[in-house]
């Protein structure tokens, strides 16, 4: 018997500081819109550069267990879906740009730490959590964050083989965009399905934003928004071969 999921995108336009208002902008897509699993694109609800170029996203860092955290458990636990989210961590004198990954209880079954900050964010520590692969529902997922893919094969291949799905969070700036190509490759080579929520346009403005994607593991894109697009929700049903 096959194991299958339904994975959702909630796709949100950049903003820099202002969670309320991106929060505003999530709770209709997730009332519209009944998938099992929910990403969201990299730090979705922070922001990850403010329009004038500003990158230092210190100012908006918590503890793991803060507020991002109980907020995001908290949407997961009303809409009764997993859901994946951003959290700009602070452990001790450090700071991570990390990803959580809430089950329908609202319970935390998911950490990961960006390995690969892009060279802006210099106020990131690497991670230091490695790729863990972990539960949701008889699906094991794992997670890259955005400049990550650049080096992912090399940092996680057990993971990506042990994986049934990557979620790949993102606030792409690349141009031309290289997203489809690496990401197909990505899933066919490892039989993994992808799942890529990326920034909306938004303040500022990049050409690569939109075009969040969903992949299953023969590297067929199944949905996906349009390139551009501001808030917006793709779809698609993954089914898994048994263990």
């Amino acid at each position: 018997m096959k194991r299958g999921i339904s994975v959702g995108i909630a796709q949100l336009p950049a903003a820099f500081g202002d969670a309320a208002g991106q929060l505003d902008r999530l709770e209709p897509l997730l009332a519209e819109h009944r998938a099992d699993l929910v990403l969201l694109p990299e730090l979705a609800l922070s922001g990850y550069v403010s329009p004038r170029g500003n990158f230092d996203l210190t100012p908006f860092a918590e503890a793991l267990e803060g507020e991002t955290a109980r907020t995001l458990g908290a949407l997961a636990r009303r809409h009764g879906i997993g859901l994946a989210g951003s959290l700009v961590e602070r452990d001790g004198a450090r700071y991570f740009n990390s990803y959580l990954l809430f089950d329908r209880a609202g319970r935390r079954i998911g950490h990961w730490r960006k390995r690969h900050p892009w060279y802006p964010e210099a106020w990131a520590t690497p991670g230091d959590i490695g790729t863990p692969v972990v539960d949701f529902e008889g699906v094991k997922v794992c997670a890259g964050i955005c400049f990550d893919l650049h080096f992912i094969e090399q940092d996680a291949w057990e993971a990506l083989g042990a994986a049934d799905l990557l979620l790949f969070p993102s606030a792409w700036v690349e141009e031309p965009d290289s997203r489809n190509h690496r990401l197909a490759t990505l899933a066919r080579r490892h039989g993994i399905a992808v799942a890529n929520a990326n920034w909306g346009a938004g303040a500022p403005f990049v050409p690569s934003q939109g075009l969040s994607m969903i992949f299953d593991a023969q590297g067929r894109r199944l949905a996906a928004t349009s390139a551009h697009s501001t808030s917006a929700w793709c779809e698609a049903r993954l089914e898994f071969e048994p263990d």
